[in-house]
């Protein structure tokens, strides 16, 4: 049986690889394509991994990935929920549960993001792990990765004074106060934890908070709810000076991911300044890649 799902797991990793159009990750698919899906180090770069540990798992010589590796090829594939599941088992690992914060962003959405074009957007879950980022979005506010605790998150950034962004690349100001930033993101954390009450990461990231951070504590302690709103923004960046631009937040109905998208006005300043930034973003892959 051990065997049997070894083998399973390396010939679905080839078979989706396959038929995985690049076009639909936001990738070139010219003429001197061999094939029409995608390639190895196309998909270890769309999951974070490198070449050799994808051609290791689809030979069925890496036997055990983890569950973030799985959770990240499974994105990166363009998966269904079904397919998703499937995936997991012949890992040898638990699908997640309902009672999980989804971080599976769905084939569907996907194409849309991808199809975006060059806007600086990324994809969070429920709880503000980022999940994705587009090259944009990298190049306006910093490349984010992953940390001891797993995934960058936006609460745990901003309470305990971390930032995926550098000094140089950091938001300066905002439409509301940093009071009112603040305890939109504690609501916000209140009513996800709410919705996932067995959820074991929301638990541990709220736990990590209320014992590290006097605000968050008396924040969290207020037992406000709420939901975190999209605002205007105005972001420093060392090669263009200040840019004031649009911050918008949509929730995909159904797997409360967020997305989190950054515009300017057409023919604005913020829009030249935007501009700009895409030619340094240019030949970093189109598709969003994974955190």
């Amino acid at each position: 049986m051990q065997q049997k799902q070894i083998s399973d797991l390396g010939g679905v990793l080839r078979a989706w690889r396959d038929r995985l159009s690049p076009v639909d990750v936001g990738l070139y698919a010219g003429d001197d394509r061999r094939a029409a899906g995608l390639r190895r180090e196309e998909l270890a770069a769309l999951a974070g991994l490198s070449v050799d540990y994808v051609v290791r798992l689809e030979q069925g010589r890496a036997r055990h990935p983890s569950a973030q590796v799985t959770a990240a090829l499974a994105r990166a594939l363009q998966l269904s929920d079904a397919e998703r599941d499937y995936l997991f088992v012949v890992a040898g690992l638990l699908p997640p549960s309902p009672g999980q914060v989804p971080t599976h962003i769905s084939p569907s959405i996907q194409r849309l993001i991808s199809r975006l074009g060059e806007t600086p957007l990324a994809v969070f879950s429920a709880s503000w792990d980022l999940i994705s980022a587009s090259p944009l979005w990298k190049t306006l506010l910093g490349d984010p990765s992953s940390t001891a605790t797993g995934r960058p998150n936006l609460l745990r950034q901003h309470f305990t004074g971390t930032s995926q962004c550098d000094d140089k690349k950091r938001v300066v100001s905002q439409s509301g106060s940093p009071e009112v930033f603040e305890a939109s993101l504690v609501a916000d954390l209140r009513r996800v934890s709410g919705r996932y009450p067995d959820d074991q990461g929301v638990k541990a990231l709220v736990n990590e908070l209320l014992e590290s951070n006097e605000r968050f504590r008396a924040l969290w302690h207020s037992g406000a709810v709420g939901e975190h709103q999209s605002e205007r923004k105005v972001i420093r960046h060392e090669a263009v000076g200040d840019i004031e631009l649009d911050c918008d937040v949509f929730t995909v109905a159904g797997t409360d991911l967020r997305i989190v998208a950054y515009t300017a006005a057409t023919g604005s300043d913020a829009a030249a300044k935007l501009d700009f930034l895409r030619v340094s973003a240019v030949t970093a892959p189109r598709a969003l890649s994974g955190a």
